[in-house]
């Protein structure tokens, strides 16, 4: 009892300390940075890195639904002609790809951690270790298209710009790398399973809804899901009228509608694809699901499994326990004793023997 104290308290005062048995090498020892220089871990870079995460979960939210619902909208086109004053969008935009370029500019005087466990500080360094790894994609998600929009009015022009600003996605391949860090909190992971389940249905929908209005002018029977939509709620395109049929919203709606029942199941056959390239893309949203499906399940037993694991040892242990008891015959006093030790270590340390860990070791 008096061992398991002294190596319990042995260990809380390891941790609280920090000592050099629990950080990196790397943080223990004061580096020498040049001027204007930033270190990886400063809470300055937390911070930002943090600032730079939410706008590049809203550029994963706005970009594909601006560049398949805004960017042929008549009322969005008449905003786009007066200038940046007239969107907030526009301006949110702007302010976001500045941010980007002041995240290059950033990255080019923060510092890495090289093979050798060592903190490189010396620029050059670090400009060449960072033109080798994310410059290519944070300055292509970094140019700012919406600037190239402003003066030219041709639909391709517009059409092909909006296809450059989803470019902007590239960055969450770094996202996804830095989010590797919490995959050991299963509530997390689900969490996180659960948005990006979300986030693929948004861009579904977004090539969902682009699909019938590129194809809504060509087709001789207007069978697309977009006149099947128009007819239904009532809204029906007038095509000396640009501005008729269906709002946005119900469009949106509708589309993301579509992509979760067909992602989830196989749709219930209120929104249907009628031309082939709907079939197509339908077909992919099915293949798409099943894989999400698996992979999504999947992990939700896995965290399920780990969440109890604890809660099974602990049993196990316990029976054990119970099972020495009855078979030493071990009078009452004495086996609500054990008992209640157990108990009491299993709460202190979680199942965790001390002596595993290297505990010994540091008293001896």
């Amino acid at each position: 009892m008096m061992c398991s104290t002294l190596c319990s308290a042995h260990y809380q005062s390891g941790v609280l300390s920090l000592g050099a048995d629990v950080l990196p090498e790397y943080k223990l020892q004061a580096p020498r940075i040049d001027k204007f220089t930033i270190l990886h871990y400063s809470p300055f870079k937390a911070v930002w890195d943090w600032l730079i995460l939410l706008l590049v979960i809203y550029t994963a939210i706005l970009t594909p639904y601006s560049a398949a619902f805004l960017l042929n909208d008549q009322e969005e086109q008449r905003r786009r002609e007066c200038g940046y004053s007239c969107s907030p969008l526009n301006v949110v935009d702007l302010m976001v790809d500045i941010m980007f370029i002041i995240d290059i500019l950033i990255n080019f005087r923060t510092t890495y951690v090289n093979h050798n466990e060592e903190v490189v500080s010396h620029p050059t360094k670090i400009a060449i270790h960072y033109f080798k790894g994310w410059f290519l994609i944070d300055m292509v998600a970094a140019i700012p298209f919406d600037l190239l929009i402003f003066g030219s009015g041709s639909d391709e022009t517009t059409t092909l710009i909006g296809l450059l600003k989803t470019a902007r996605l590239l960055r969450l391949v770094r996202v996804a790398r830095k989010l590797d860090r919490y995959s050991e909190y299963g509530a997390a992971v689900l969490m996180l399973l659960m948005c990006i389940f979300a986030l693929i249905a948004h861009w579904l929908a977004c090539i969902w809804y682009a699909i019938g209005n590129v194809e809504k002018p060509y087709l001789e029977h207007k069978i697309g899901w977009l006149d099947n939509l128009a007819l239904s709620i009532g809204k029906r395109y007038n095509y000396s009228d640009p501005t008729s049929g269906p709002s946005i919203k119900d469009k949106y709606v509708t589309a993301l509608y579509f992509t979760f029942s067909s992602l989830t199941s196989v749709g219930f056959g209120n929104v249907s694809p009628n031309t082939n390239s709907e079939k197509i893309f339908s077909i992919c949203v099915m293949l798409i699901g099943s894989l999400m499906y698996a992979s999504i399940f999947g992990n939700v037993s896995a965290i399920i499994q780990r969440l109890y694991s604890g809660t099974a040892r602990y049993h196990a242990q316990m029976l054990r326990v119970k099972e020495f008891i009855r078979f030493h015959q071990i009078p009452n006093p004495l086996r609500q004793r054990l008992e209640e030790y157990f108990q009491h270590s299993w709460t202190y340390t979680n199942g965790i023997d001390m002596n595993t860990v290297g505990l010994r070791k540091q008293l001896a």
